[in-house]
Parts: structure tokens; C-alpha cells; sequence
């Protein structure tokens, strides 16, 4: 399917534009007579994301998980659902998603092919999920660890978004200092500093050297980290052997790449619980979840995971020799998969690991905060100095 811009008119006569999926023109022509909308014009959209964007954020996809989860417990159909959450939907990009699922579904395919046509908004596991689900009639309760996982990942990343934004306004605050004061202030006591006439002091001379170098190639200063910082990322996104060192690099950095390695697991612990609680193979589900952790290194050791387990080695055994997993997960995992409980030993690891990212993340915060300040404070110590130092000598001079 693409995806069209159209041009239509309502029932009230009232000019209507928006965008859905459709296989051809007459294809879109058919599915907004069925929304009881005449079509007028339409044409292809070339971009990667429904206005720019993936169609839906995290929290629509909640609240659709949720109250489908809901219709659906009550005995309502899947159709009379998804029509009563269209109706209710005040995205319209997610609003025409679930509208094109609803033609679909009255074509004749099932919830999760519905699902597939919208590679934007429904990833590959989701639509596994759904799909097994469907097949295994646990889909009330694929919904409802649907719901939970995105939960978490919303959680997470507001987590992740405070720890971040104070570091960042501290880090552009410092910036700012720096450049103001070389830039600006530190010129213009140059000259009074010179004209005393004594030997300035060597931390003087140096921030005289530095002040000079942001005057005379603020050009260089400003722009080399801005264009190496793109150099890195068009690299990254290009060439595959860049991306896996740029990711290994990430987790080797101290603290913080030990906290996104356990941020990568518990995402990865809680998609693969949920895919084999739902009755996906070992394999499929390894296969699914490789593409859910975001990691390069992390994707090639499930890969090697997956192939020793096709091997005939246990799950276990596989993942200790992989080395993706502490000591204790590794024996949760044994126990589980001994026992035959494999599918609630995993569901433990992501509660193991989830803790864990929330306590890691607010001791990490607690250390950035007076990093930043002690930071800030050094800069604006060593200015202080370098320039009230020789000034203050020689007023003590004088004072001889």
C-alpha cells in the first residue's frame, strides 16, 4: 500500500483534506465512499512517516490497546471496536491508520494483517503479537501486555527525557559562559591587564591564548564540533561496520553505557516474555525481538544466541555463552527453563532489570547534577582569577 494525500468533500458539503492508505486511486476512491466522503483528488505521498511522523505517539497507542482491550472483553467485535475508537481518535493521522484498518478488515483480513499495512505505526512485534494472539484466542490478554509494555517504555523514556534535559540546560548554560566571557569579556580587560605592565601569571596567559583563539576562529570553534557531529551520524546511518563500533563505543562509556546496556535488556527480557507467553517459538520470538533492541552488538549476540539454540543448545547455556547476561539472570533462566516456567523467569528478568534501570538512572542523575555545578563553578573560578589576579597585585603594590 502507499500512502495518498486526498482531497474530498463530507456530507455537509464541506471540503475535507487528509492523507490514507490505499492500494491505487480507485482504491482510495472506494475506501472514502465508505467514510462517506466523496473523493475529488488524490496522489501519492513520498516520505518515510504519516506528516513527517510514525501516525501515532506512545500514548495513543496505549489508550488504543486499552480500549480495545476493553470493547473486545465486553463481547463487542473487533469492527464495531476499532469504528467506535476511530470515531474517537483526535489524531487524524492515527484516526485514517485506523479507519484503512477497518476497510481492510471488512475486506476479510484479520486484525494483525490490518495491522501489517501500517508499517509506521505497528512495528513487526506488535504485529506478531497481535497475530499470535488471533491464532492461540489470548488476544484480550496479548492486548493487556500490549498495554503494560508500552507503559513501561513511556516511562522509561520520561525517565531518560528528565535525565537528560537538566545536563543539557547545564551543558548549554557552561557553553554560553565560556563563549561570552572569551568572546567578550576576556578581550576587553586584555588590554587594561597588559597595561599594567607586569609579567602576567601563566594561567593568565593562557586564558589570554584562549580568548584569542575564540575570537580570531570562533568560525572553527563553533563549527568543527557541529560538523563532526554529522560527519559521525551520516556515517552511522551509512556504513554498517561504523554503526556497530559507534554502538560497542556506547557501551563501553563509563556509568552511562552500562545503564543503556541494562535499558537494552529489560527491553529486550520484557518483548521476548510477551512473545513466548503468547505462544511464539523460542526462535521467532529471538528472531522478532533482535530488532527491537536498537544495538548492533547486543543484535549480533541474540543472532548468536538464536543459532546456538537451533543447534540443539539450551537457552541457558546460550546465553551464558553469548556473555549478554549477569550471573543471577543467567540462573533465573535456568530455573525457569528447568522447571518449564521459562515464559514468568523472563518476565522476572525484565523486572529485574527494570528496577534496576530506575535506580540506575537516579543515582546517575544524582552524580551529574553537582558534576555540572563543580564544572561551571572551575570556568568561571579560573576567569576569575586570571583576570582579578594581576589586578590585584598590583593594587597591593601600590599599597607597598
Amino acid at each position: 500500500m502507499a500512502l495518498y494525500a486526498y482531497k474530498a468533500m463530507n456530507t455537509d458539503g464541506r471540503i475535507v483534506l487528509g492523507r490514507l492508505d490505499a492500494i491505487n486511486p480507485i482504491d482510495l476512491e472506494l475506501r472514502l465512499k465508505r467514510m462517506d466522503l466523496d473523493f475529488i483528488k488524490g496522489s501519492p505521498v513520498k516520505q518515510s512517516g504519516m506528516f513527517g511522523g510514525k501516525g501515532a505517539s506512545r500514548r495513543e497507542l496505549i489508550n488504543f490497546c486499552f480500549h480495545l482491550e476493553q470493547l473486545t472483553r465486553a463481547g463487542v467485535s473487533i469492527l464495531d471496536g476499532l469504528t467506535d475508537l476511530r470515531d474517537s481518535l483526535e489524531n487524524p493521522a492515527f484516526r485514517e491508520v485506523v479507519a484503512g484498518m477497518i476497510e481492510s478488515i471488512d475486506g476479510g483480513r484479520t486484525l494483525s494483517q490490518a495491522m501489517a499495512e501500517h508499517p509506521r505505526v505497528f512495528d513487526g512485534v506488535f504485529v506478531s503479537l497481535v497475530s499470535a494472539g488471533e491464532s492461540t484466542g489470548k488476544l484480550q490478554e496479548v492486548l493487556t501486555n500490549l498495554v503494560e509494555s508500552l507503559k513501561w517504555q513511556d516511562e522509561l523514556a520520561a525517565q531518560t527525557k528528565k535525565l537528560i534535559m537538566y545536563p543539557a540546560f547545564m551543558g548549554t548554560v557552561v557553553v554560553a559562559v565560556v563563549v561570552f566571557m572569551m568572546m567578550y569579556l576576556v578581550p576587553k580587560m586584555v588590554g587594561f591587564i597588559k597595561g599594567m605592565g607586569h609579567e602576567l601569571p601563566l594561567h593568565t596567559k593562557i586564558l589570554i591564548w584562549t580568548s584569542n583563539i575564540f575570537v580570531n576562529y570562533w568560525y572553527l570553534v563553533l563549527g568543527i564540533p557541529l560538523v563532526a557531529a554529522i560527519g559521525i551520524a551520516f556515517l552511522v546511518r551509512t556504513n554498517p561496520h561504523a554503526r556497530y563500533r559507534f554502538d560497542e563505543i556506547k557501551l563501553r562509556l563509563p556509568v552511562v553505557g552500562n545503564i543503556l546496556r541494562k535499558v537494552i535488556l529489560s527491553r529486550f527480557a520484557g518483548v521476548f516474555a510477551m512473545m513466548y507467553s503468547s505462544g511464539i517459538s523460542i526462535l521467532d520470538s529471538l528472531r522478532a525481538t533482535e530488532g527491537v533492541v536498537g544495538n548492533q552488538v547486543i543484535k549480533a549476540g541474540l543472532e548468536r544466541v538464536g543459532e546456538m539454540i537451533a543447534e540443539g543448545q539450551s537457552i541457558t547455556v546460550a546465553f551464558q555463552n553469548v556473555g549478554l547476561f549477569p550471573p543471577l539472570v543467567l540462573r533465573m533462566l535456568r530455573v525457569g527453563e528447568n522447571t518449564g516456567g521459562l515464559d514468568t523467569a523472563l518476565i522476572n528478568v525484565s523486572y529485574f532489570y527494570s528496577r534496576d534501570v530506575r535506580e540506575s538512572i537516579g543515582r546517575l542523575q544524582g552524580m551529574i547534577e553537582p558534576a555540572l555545578t563543580v564544572v561551571l563553578g572551575l570556568v568561571l573560578g579560573w576567569v576569575m582569577l586570571s583576570v582579578l589576579g594581576p589586578i590585584y597585585d598590583t593594587i597591593t603594590k601600590l599599597k607597598i
